[in-house]
């Protein structure tokens, strides 16, 4: 998701109704209507910003290296790579080392494992597929977690390119490595703060488009990759109590329910974890 701190609400001659208007329309995922909706706030373009990649070393195995030589692990580790923005760099949590959702994963996985974060603030998912993706190739993870989306949606990214480029990203990290895949959606913006002052049809027509492109790309790859469905009951997750105070971001309790939405479907697919962290 775009950090607020860097990219606030202000008066734009892009509007955020006129970006959703046409990345819906331009959704190639089937016809939808959308209803006029009266001038709404609008957000700073991000498309522009290209964010150089960040990362977290949970372990000296996570230590970057400067080498393409893919990174050697003791046979039986477990090795977890989160691919994401904003949200899985933890922005809006207290403490976004710890607190972020892909730490608190992390922190479910058997003794002995290492975890690498490399989300980027603010990136795109083509950003990710450019900077992102031959880290995580070069890291031969046994996990990845990627959600990307919210971004590509506000720099106007039609759906279908931010589809090709999910895809890209989900069919070189099975050919590139043995992980297990999980790729979250969207969820359902339309009680989110910042997004409660645009037409509700407009905002869920984006979402299920970027959604269709989720479930899309991850059925390519049955048995490696695995949708997460952050869609459903999305209303525990759009609360004042799990969004942060920016409007945007989840809070720690977000970040919570988000990570219990990712063990889940891990624990469900045979990956180990402990019940809490």
């Amino acid at each position: 998701m775009i950090p607020l701190g860097t990219s606030t609400i202000v008066p734009a001659k892009t509007r955020l109704l006129g970006a959703l208007l046409v990345l819906a329309a331009c959704s190639g995922a089937g016809e939808v209507t959308l209803r006029t909706a009266s001038p709404t706030p609008t957000l700073t373009p991000i498309a522009t910003r290209t964010p150089a990649p960040t990362a977290v070393a949970a372990s000296p195995a996570a230590s970057p290296s400067a080498s393409p030589t893919p990174i050697v692990h003791p046979p039986g580790q477990t090795h977890y790579v989160a691919m994401g923005a904003s949200d899985t760099v933890g922005v809006g949590s207290l403490d976004p080392l710890n607190g972020s959702w892909p730490s608190r994963v992390a922190a479910l996985l058997p003794p002995g494992s290492t975890y690498r974060n490399l989300g980027v603030r603010g990136s795109l998912t083509a950003q990710a597929q450019r900077d992102q993706l031959p880290v995580a190739i070069r890291e031969q993870p046994t996990i990845v977690t990627i959600w990307l989306a919210v971004n590509d949606m506000l720099a106007q990214v039609p759906a279908g390119a931010y589809g090709a480029s999910l895809a890209a990203i989900l069919d070189a990290l099975v050919q590139g490595t043995e992980a297990r895949i999980f790729v979250g959606n969207v969820p359902d913006l339309r009680a989110v703060p910042i997004f409660r002052a645009v037409d509700p049809a407009v905002v869920l027509a984006l979402v299920q488009a970027y959604n269709f492109q989720v479930t899309t790309a991850a059925a390519k790859h049955p048995g490696r990759v695995v949708g997460v469905d952050i869609f459903a009951g999305s209303a525990e997750l759009t609360t004042d109590i799990t969004v942060s105070a920016d409007g945007f971001h989840p809070s720690d309790n977000g970040y919570a329910l988000i990570a219990w939405r990712f063990a889940d479907a891990m624990r469900r697919r045979g990956i180990p974890l402990k019940a809490t962290p």
